[in-house]
């Protein structure tokens, strides 16, 4: 989009057209109205039975109606014993450590600028909370450059305190990346409410803030790491300012005992009027003290920003706490940015920065796209024109890849990686299709390769994505296509996995065309400086033939350490088609304890189910349940990190007089439990 203008205090009008009006909100709803918080029974004529992200206002509620599919809550009022739907909402999956490798460029910096990535997955109402039965979603996977995701989204006609769903947060785990709630007081010309702002840091008899122990409650019964602060309804005090920043640390002392995080937004200043700054400075810095990080509004400048920075250093505070907001929702990597402002390229990184709305690389695509065209776009946004980040890149978009170094969380065994996205047209298990239908559920979504895709050759370059035309299990696999006319060494995850004498690797794999000779990589050591390759030791994998088939490369040979770095080299001739579906790396074989106690909680006349189950004693990935049908075949239903499950759409076969449900534990390697079964009468 064209530059916005740099005007001290003028607020971008392009974050009005999401969180706007009730019309708005309407359209983009889904025609279903959320669960009820009492079950009804096991069996219900047409309720509907679907759990959605929660939303609430933070006491008061609006006057009138609320639209179709929208259910106004008071926060003040929430309990976690009154939430029906918190079992599919709780996110299981802790927050994994990272580390970050040596950079695979010399532009990318350790220890500089982060970035923030404030993402709307979808409405704020009628968002459901395991996902759905649709390929087409924002299904990120470049996790290896965010430090933060805010669960963006509210509006005055829904609700203004969101939490994130459930899949967003699993998948932000696995992966070492803390989610935020959004807290949004919108401007009173898009419908919000002085009485909001009061009713979020009002104070109790006894001198504590209600509010603050609701936002705490909710993020640890819910398994998300804090809360994205925007306070943007005008007409406010000093006084209400100074309750603020009261609010701010009781909010922060609160939830420190749970490692929860607050990021201020650059909005209300300290006289209680909403006035964007554009920088940290004597107005705002109050509220940053008593926050964790500052996202600075996106009209900042050069000088902004460099004196925003000395002032966070002077506060004794680090300057990558402060985001420069850097809206790409209209125009992508197509959007102005002053990149010298932020990360000048030969300097230290002045500030970190935010992303708004980076899902474009999915919103800007024509209806009817696909999983893979998402993707490719997705890919350039985050690593650059080149698609390799050890290679630079053209234009004027500086990706991240270019400029802030990756992180892992492969660090312990045993590891596996399907390169499955989170979403799919089809569900594979072990190469066969369990499923036809199309899916999203980023929650059994891989730790996928975080450099994408360093490929290196004397020859032509392959093409190497991530595809959904085959999988070995889940909805994708990695696919490197072309002519090999010279050896190719695709390199995969950054890791800091044991090496001992029973450490072994598995490939599953396939060539579709083409005869494939497969090598697996494992390097020992990083490289002394930024941009240095990593050096490979390779071991034989066997050849790729047309049909899945597993390979298993034993790692004796290297003696003890550590591996530093994973890789496949490819040896072959003319066209060559290879999927990689699958790469597991273990010191010992895998045992998956069983769930139990399966049981249908409510069902309803138009194939709708609720499932519940007690979890395994021990490490689980997720769950599949699946449905048994008369012949004995598996259908797969949906996976889930949750301890229940909500499917639809089911109905009797011919001669069937009760549904089967079977449910498996998926563990790292993804072997499976024994399965659990319950049976539902139709």
């Amino acid at each position: 989009m064209t530059r916005m203008s740099r005007t001290p205090g003028t607020r971008p009008a392009r974050r009005t057209v999401v969180l706007g009006s009730a019309a708005a909100a309407a359209a983009l709803a889904l025609p279903s109205v959320p669960a009820r918080a009492a079950a009804r029974g096991a069996r219900a004529a047409t309720a509907n039975l679907q759990p959605y992200a929660s939303y609430w206002f933070p006491d008061s509620l609006p006057s009138g109606t609320p639209g179709t599919g929208i259910t106004w809550r008071s926060l003040k009022s929430w309990t976690a014993a009154s939430d029906a739907d918190l079992a599919f909402n709780r996110s299981t999956v802790p927050l994994a450590p990272r580390f970050t490798p040596v950079p695979v460029n010399t532009t990318a910096r350790t220890d500089q600028a982060r970035i923030t990535s404030l993402v709307s997955f979808g409405p704020t109402a009628s968002n459901p909370s395991q996902g759905g039965p649709t390929a087409s979603y924002y299904a990120l996977t470049h996790w290896a450059y965010i430090d933060e995701l805010v669960f963006w989204g509210g509006s005055s006609a829904e609700g203004i305190v969101l939490a994130p769903n459930a899949p967003v947060v699993d998948a932000a785990h696995r992966n070492g990346v803390t989610v935020l709630g959004n807290i949004f007081l919108p401007p009173a010309a898009y419908g919000g409410q002085l009485q909001w702002t009061r009713d979020l840091v009002q104070k109790a008899a006894d001198g504590t803030f209600p509010l603050a122990q609701k936002l705490v409650d909710v993020a640890v019964a819910y398994g998300f790491d804090g809360w994205f602060v925007n306070a943007e309804t005008g007409g406010g005090d000093a006084a209400l300012a100074t309750q603020m920043i009261a609010f701010l640390k009781e909010l922060k002392r609160l939830g420190s005992a749970h490692g929860l995080r607050i990021d201020w937004y650059d909005s209300m200043v300290e006289s209680g009027s909403v006035s964007w700054q554009n920088a940290l400075n004597g107005q705002n810095q109050d509220f940053f003290v008593q926050s964790d990080t500052f996202f600075v509004n996106f009209n900042w400048t050069a000088s902004g920003l460099s004196s925003s920075a000395q002032l966070a250093e002077s506060l004794g505070r680090d300057r990558y706490e402060l985001w420069a907001g850097v809206d790409v929702e209209s125009n992508g990597w197509n959007t102005n940015v002053d990149w010298d402002a932020v990360i000048p390229a030969g300097a230290a990184h002045t500030t970190s920065y935010g992303f708004y709305r980076p899902e474009w690389t999915y919103k800007h695509l024509a209806a009817g796209s696909t999983p893979g065209q998402f993707h490719a776009a997705d890919d350039q946004f985050w690593t650059g024109t080149s698609l390799d980040p050890s290679r630079a890149s053209t234009g004027s978009w500086r990706a991240p890849a270019t400029a802030v170094a990756d992180r892992s969380t492969v660090s312990s065994l045993p590891f596996g990686c399907s390169f499955n996205t989170g979403h799919g047209l089809a569900w594979y298990e072990r190469g066969t299709v369990r499923s036809t239908a199309a899916w999203n559920q980023l929650g059994v979504q891989d730790r996928l390769p975080g450099r994408r895709w360093v490929t290196r050759t004397t020859g032509s370059r392959p093409s190497v994505t991530l595809d959904f035309a085959d999988a070995w299990r889940g909805g994708s696999s990695l696919l490197v296509d072309g002519d090999l006319n010279a050896p190719v060494v695709v390199e995969l995850h950054g890791t800091r996995l044991p090496l001992n004498a029973a450490t072994t690797v598995t490939l599953a794999q396939r060539a579709a065309s083409g005869s494939v000779t497969v090598e697996v990589g494992v390097a020992l050591q990083e490289p002394d400086n930024p941009g240095d390759p990593l050096t490979y030791s390779f071991l034989p994998a066997g050849t790729a033939g047309g049909s899945w088939a597993e390979a298993t490369v034993r790692l004796s040979s290297l003696g003890a350490g550590t591996i530093h770095g994973l890789a496949l080299r490819l040896t072959g001739t003319g066209a060559v088609t290879y999927r990689l579906g699958a790469l597991l790396v273990r010191d010992a074989d895998e045992q998956v304890p069983a769930p139990s106690a399966l049981k249908v909680d409510q069902a309803s006349g138009d194939g709708q189910f609720r499932l519940s189950w007690r979890a395994a004693s021990g490490h689980v990935r997720h769950y599949e349940l699946s449905r048994v049908l008369k012949d004995g075949t598996r259908r797969f239903l949906t996976g889930t990190c949750a301890n229940a499950a909500y499917v639809t759409g089911l109905a009797a076969e011919r001669g069937e007089r009760a549904a089967t449900f079977e449910l498996r534990a998926v563990g790292e390697l993804y072997t499976t439990s024994a399965p659990i079964t319950v049976t539902h009468t139709w």
